[in-house]
């Protein structure tokens, strides 16, 4: 409420001081007019100005100065080209205009290309090419991702937007308590990964206000830094590769990562439970992978050795089916 009435204020004052002194030679009247307008459209931006966040504005000043400083040289340049006084004045004016909105523009939506880091990172070797990847909130909370980063699979910089950091707080102090502990152990494995010297994390500011849900904002985010994102959400997965981002999906590494099992290889597995059909055991890999063994119902709660004899690939994973037999032991 007090800042609004200091605005109102500070357009009360402007008209005022048009209408005691008219600009552009103006009556009193139209004098605070234009004052009252002109009052209006800065507090219209002053508002942009306090929403946008000091990385975005900081950006946008410093484009704007740029694109003035290249303005003024290709103004300066092509008026010592062109004989016409007229057309040189034209071309200096078009670049004073145009180079300093390009560079606004720049400094609004790129401004990852003005932080000083990235300014430092771009005169450094040529050939050591950036590496950057956003951790969704599934990823942080799942854990895996700091074993991988251990074994050195993970390299680079590794981003965690602000709007990630809040909704694991969220989920952390949630009132439920299977949430409220993923949201803990989700922030555990943000502190180990800060401490891992294999990787750097760095907290990003980069928001997008505009946007609604949190995978849109990554996505957006993925686009402004020119990064990957490391997730293990099946719609944002999708949706992210429609739109030309790349994603590494730690589910889809662990289903690459398991066995190769052939036909007529011999393993050992335990029976663990009776199958649904006659004198079927069933056994579990590892990973989890499910092992249909025919003879062997009267075998459970042992070790045995199998032949495999087929494998099914299904929606949810594989299926493997083997059959014991008793001369092997």
């Amino acid at each position: 409420m007090g800042l609004f009435i200091f605005r109102v204020f500070i357009i009360g004052l402007l008209t005022v001081g048009g209408y005691f002194y008219p600009p552009f030679t103006l009556g009193r009247e139209l004098g605070a007019a234009v004052a009252f307008v002109l009052g209006g459209l800065f507090v219209i931006l002053e508002t942009k100005v306090r929403r946008a966040p000091f990385k975005v504005m900081w950006s946008a000043s410093i484009g704007t100065m740029l694109g003035i400083i290249i303005g003024w040289m290709l103004g300066s340049i092509y008026q010592t080209v062109v004989h016409s006084h007229v057309t040189a004045s034209f071309i200096r004016i078009f670049f004073l205009v145009i180079m300093p909105y390009i560079g606004f523009l720049v400094g609004t939506r790129k401004s990852e290309w003005l932080d000083p880091a990235h300014l430092l990172r771009f005169f450094k070797e040529e050939n050591v090419s950036r590496s950057t990847k956003i951790l969704d909130t599934s990823v942080i909370i799942d854990g895996r991702i700091v074993d991988i980063c251990d074994t050195g699979f993970i390299d680079g910089t590794l981003v965690v937007p602000r709007f990630i950091l809040k909704e694991l707080q969220l989920v952390a102090d949630s009132p439920d308590g299977m949430k409220r502990q993923r949201g803990r152990r989700g922030l555990e494995v943000l502190d180990h990964l800060q401490k891992s010297s294999r990787v750097s994390v760095v907290i990003s500011e980069l928001d997008f206000p505009e946007v609604g849900d949190v995978d849109s904002k990554l996505i957006e985010c993925a686009k402004n830094l020119n990064a990957k994102i490391i997730t293990n959400d099946f719609n944002l997965n999708k949706v992210a590769q429609l739109q030309g981002i790349s994603v590494l999906n730690i589910n889809e590494l662990a289903n690459a990562l398991k066995p190769v099992v052939l036909p007529g290889e011999v393993m050992k597995v335990f029976i663990l439970k009776e199958g649904k059909e006659r004198d079927q055991g069933v056994a579990y890999l590892d990973d989890g992978t499910m092992v249909v063994v025919d003879n062997s119902r009267r075998m459970i709660g042992q070790t045995i050795d199998i032949t495999v004899t087929s494998v099914l690939q299904t929606t949810v994973g594989k299926m493997i089916f083997g059959r014991f037999n008793e001369e092997s032991r």
